[in-house]
């Protein structure tokens, strides 16, 4: 078969010890690494205008296989016009694969060679989600950054079962990118991402990444972190898991995480995050600052007058003060939401920003050691 042309590229425009700061480019815009991909499970980031999500700084967002496919349905969003259309986001859309479903959802599930065979969480119909209808799925909504199907096991469990899963995922990927290369225009315009696998074990993860290697992908996601091990466990995983993929192509670490987790793997060599963690934190009333975490429902704030976090450009900081953000968040109001959300994307976004200025500048371990001081040293107080 001969060599696929895509339209997206990664340049790395400088390094700083392990760390890179680069861009991807697609047909949709240019994505800054290290990105944060705010999360748009079911075609929304919630509680956001697709304007105020871009207006935080985000490049790209990130969509969901398995919600999306179960409602509205991939064949109704592509009628529509594709997922950018449908939700009114021009720039680029990473989707994942469906495959933490797999262990999120495992009681509903039945794991064969074929797929995952699942009942829908919404009203109980059967279905089978397979490595060639995950990428159809993810096909029809458009994605410009597709995820192969993997596997996914708690790193709880058993050797056995870590290495059966880890290569599932490989046979997996195979049928990924072959299913992927079959998409026409839209692999033409498209990058498709493997997912190393292999829970805590150096072995187990370089099998994974010299098998998908050879398979050949667009870039690689560390997958499989992230799920419990806790933050040494997942970062002493890092340290051997990121050097075995490739270092020109975007290395991508699913599901990460809380800002101190973002800065130790951006040092590692990590390109790409995403998480819940800002939109679902807003939503119940917690704020993220340099400080640490403060909790807005906290009686505390009830006649503070000072911004969320003292010199944030965000609208929330700029128009309202603590005082009222309390009230309207205990009040249950959704403006609360909104503005609390609102906050937390600037701070992740201008988190990344401050990071590629620091390895740009050749002063990121300074910029680390500063921050992470600051940040775990005060946050004990303020939650």
């Amino acid at each position: 078969m001969a060599a696929r042309v895509t339209r997206s590229s990664f340049s790395i425009i400088q390094t700083d010890g392990a760390a890179r700061t680069g861009v991807i480019a697609m047909e949709r815009g240019e994505i800054r690494t290290p990105a944060f991909m705010p999360v748009g499970t079911a075609a929304t980031v919630k509680a956001m205008r697709p304007k105020e999500v871009r207006a935080s700084g985000a490049d790209i967002i990130l969509g969901n296989t398995y919600h999306l496919m179960l409602r509205p349905g991939a064949e109704r969003v592509a009628k529509l016009g594709g997922l950018h259309r449908f939700m009114g986001w021009e720039r680029p859309i990473l989707t994942d694969s469906g495959g933490y479903q797999v262990m999120s959802l495992s009681e509903l599930t039945k794991v064969t060679e074929e797929g995952v065979a699942f009942a829908s969480h919404i009203d109980g119909s059967r279905h089978m989600l397979s490595p060639e209808r995950s990428i159809e799925v993810q096909r029809l909504l458009d994605s410009d950054i597709i995820m192969q199907f993997d596997q996914l096991v708690p790193t709880t469990s058993t050797p056995q079962a870590q290495r059966e899963a880890m290569e599932r995922s490989i046979r997996w990927a195979k049928r990924s990118k072959e299913e992927f290369d079959r998409g026409g225009k839209h692999s033409e315009r498209a990058a498709i991402f493997g997912i190393q696998q292999g829970a805590l074990d150096a072995e187990l993860r370089k099998a994974s990444a010299d098998a998908l290697i050879g398979i050949g992908f667009d870039g690689y996601a560390v997958g499989g972190l992230a799920v419990g091990e806790g933050q040494e466990a997942m970062l002493g995983c890092l340290d051997f898991a990121v050097d075995m993929l490739p270092a020109e192509k975007p290395r991508y670490l699913m599901g990460v995480g809380k800002p101190d987790d973002i800065i130790e793997a951006v040092a590692r060599g990590i390109d790409m995050f995403d998480c819940v963690l800002p939109t679902r934190s807003g939503r119940t009333g917690q704020a993220f600052t340099a400080d640490g975490a403060l909790n807005l429902r906290n009686a505390r704030f009830a006649e503070d007058q000072e911004p969320i976090e003292p010199g944030c450009p965000c609208p929330a900081c700029t128009t309202f003060e603590r005082a009222y953000l309390h009230h309207i968040v205990k009040s249950g109001e959704i403006l609360g939401a909104m503005l609390m959300t609102q906050h937390n994307l600037w701070f992740y976004q201008r988190l990344m920003q401050s990071l590629r200025d620091a390895i740009a500048g050749q002063w990121l371990r300074s910029f680390i050691g500063d921050f992470l001081a600051r940040y775990r040293g005060m946050a004990r107080g303020n939650c």
